[in-house]
């Protein structure tokens, strides 16, 4: 090994003074930090204007606690995909679920359901059922925006067409009006 050219440097030793002088510097900066601390949290809100009350059961209903009108045989039903929102306006959150039968092979169908909270439970109940499975289609792109359900429907336009490639697609809208959910789709089913 070639000796360096650079003479040693005397403060690269470590000495009892330097582990001092950083224990001393360690210490004043614990102890100011501690004296400068932030005012203590609080989970009160301050005042402000005064709201409509909340009703008592304010968390979305679950969908996995239901039991669905679809014929699964032997496999399971499962929710494929869900959202929440107030979509009838009375202040309590509705989930909207996709479900279908887990089967092993090919596309089963969805069907869309309307879950709410019962007023005197609590527990989650279906409340409408916005796409029966019996209609043999399948969702995509499922969102809830506001008070609006929407979807994207694939489906087959004769039995014919092999269940893994739909040649249908149409866009729908539910929404809340008069007491039920009204569907609308914008001019009708298109070919894919």
């Amino acid at each position: 090994m070639q000796p360096s050219a650079a003479p040693e440097l005397a403060h690269t030793h470590t000495r009892p003074i330097h582990w001092l002088t950083t224990a001393t510097a360690l210490v004043g900066v614990v102890a100011l930090s501690s004296l400068l601390q932030p005012d203590a949290a609080t989970a009160a809100q301050a005042a402000g204007p005064q709201t409509k009350s909340a009703p008592a059961h304010t968390a979305p209903p679950d969908p996995t606690t239901v039991t669905y009108p679809i014929e699964c045989g032997p496999v399971q039903a499962v929710v494929k995909k869900k959202a929440s929102a107030d979509l009838d306006g009375d202040g309590s959150p509705e989930t909207v679920a996709v479900v279908h039968c887990d089967t092993p092979m090919g596309t089963p169908p969805d069907g869309v359901y309307v879950l709410t909270r019962d007023g005197d439970s609590g527990k989650p109940r279906l409340v409408a059922t916005l796409l029966d499975p019996k209609d043999r289609t399948t969702v995509s792109d499922f969102a809830v925006h506001g008070t609006a359900v929407t979807a994207t429907l694939l489906g087959y336009s004769s039995t014919d067409v092999p269940r893994c490639c739909p040649d249908l697609k149409s866009d729908v809208k539910w929404r809340w009006h008069n007491g039920a959910f009204v569907r609308s789709t914008p001019s009708g089913a298109r070919s894919v």
